[in-house]
């Protein structure tokens, strides 16, 4: 049978999901607050619901951006800046400390494709990192802040005193270092070094325990995190965290290294097939897009050295796995290779993985319908 080149149009523009994929135009986000060692056995059931209503609260405060018809980069800092604000996580507020005592931050942001609210930042700008902060009320909203400023920030990544100060000429709101004190995780700071818990430093807050319990996680390496679809079928993803107790100074994590704890980006498949052959002959694109964007969580120097969030999503497009497939596969490398964490993820379909090797991962989703679900041990279920 033969077909001339009008009917071969006609056919080739019957389904657009051939040349033009829509995917999932319904919002979704997903977010962690950190895997590590989480027993249930060591944690009240009042403990517990005070971290599930803090990752509620994150989910509705990104989801808000979603339903307004937001971009997905807002949504994401939206999110983390409310788990940032809390005591409970380990970033900016609540973030541990290193082995001089002292707080030192990490953030990053990256997007599938640009932003269409602001068509100045090039298309090859994909994130941005930060490093090294140690005044950054929400190094969340300065990642994105310096990611939308091309000519101020040119570069990939920034770090410490500079980064900070190139932030505060857009904005950017920076704190005493006090500021990130908390009692729960000075203790702990001093428990690992087999140092006395008391007396606290003098620039410490007096206004006692700002956390009623103790963080759940008994070895603390976690970190913050979400990522989300918006109705443009833009992904983005953001990561923030305080890193490792008593790492050694000057460390620099998995949270920031592009490629390690985070990514997002989209690419294109070339169509096989009957289909593929008569949109090429009618002129039509036989492509279809693909995105993803993923944040990770846990031990960061085995995020590091096994490139883990990059290594999903090339199994994805090169392997062609599906996302839960290619989830799976980088946290048993991960387990493999000897580190502990998680990941979550996301791709341009609405499809979310959330897998973990450890005892307990913090996370939740929303979706269009507003109702937040959320988890926090290894064997719990999403409500």
């Amino acid at each position: 049978m033969r077909w001339s080149k009008s009917e071969l149009e006609e056919k080739a523009s019957i389904s657009s999901l051939v040349s033009h994929p829509k995917g999932n135009k319904n919002p979704v986000l997903v977010i962690h607050g950190g895997a590590g060692l989480l027993l249930r056995k060591n944690s009240s059931p009042a403990q517990i619901e005070l971290y599930r209503d803090a990752l509620r609260k994150a989910l509705i405060a990104g989801n808000d951006v979603l339903q307004s018809g937001g971009q997905a980069m807002d949504a994401v800092v939206a999110a983390v800046t409310s788990m940032e604000d809390c005591p409970l996580f380990n970033s900016a507020h609540g973030a541990v400390f290193n082995v001089a005592g002292k707080n030192e931050l990490e953030s990053s942001i990256m997007l599938s494709h640009p932003p269409p609210s602001h068509p100045s930042v090039p298309a090859s700008r994909k994130g941005f990192s930060l490093t090294l902060l140690t005044r950054a009320k929400n190094p969340s909203q300065m990642a994105r802040a310096l990611y939308l400023e091309p000519n101020l920030a040119p570069h990939a990544f920034l770090s410490g005193e500079a980064a900070e100060t190139l932030a505060a000429k857009v904005g950017q709101e920076l704190v005493q270092p006090s500021y990130f004190w908390t009692e729960h995780r000075w203790r702990e700071h001093r428990r690992g070094l087999g140092l006395p818990e008391t007396p606290f430093p003098p620039d410490a807050p007096n206004s006692g325990e700002n956390s009623p319990y103790p963080p759940l996680d008994q070895l603390p390496t976690g970190t913050v995190g979400a990522v989300a679809l918006d109705s443009n079928g833009h992904i983005a993803c953001c990561t923030s965290t305080g890193g490792k107790t008593n790492k050694l100074v000057g460390r620099v994590g998995d949270t920031p290294s592009m490629g390690s704890g985070f990514w997002a980006e989209s690419w294109l498949e070339r169509k096989r097939g009957l289909w593929a052959k008569l949109c090429r002959m009618a002129g039509k694109n036989a492509q279809t897009e693909h995105a993803v964007g993923i944040s990770g969580t846990g031990d960061g120097d085995y995020f590091i050295r096994e490139a883990t969030a990059v290594s999903l999503a090339r199994r994805m497009q090169y392997q062609r796995q599906s996302l839960k497939d290619a989830a799976d596969g980088v946290i048993l490398d991960l387990k493999r290779a000897g580190g502990m964490g998680g990941v979550i993820a996301l791709d341009n379909k609405g499809n979310i993985a959330m897998p973990l090797n450890s005892t307990g991962m913090y996370r939740g989703v929303i979706d269009s319908r507003g109702c937040p679900k959320v988890a926090v041990f290894d064997d719990d279920v999403l409500e």
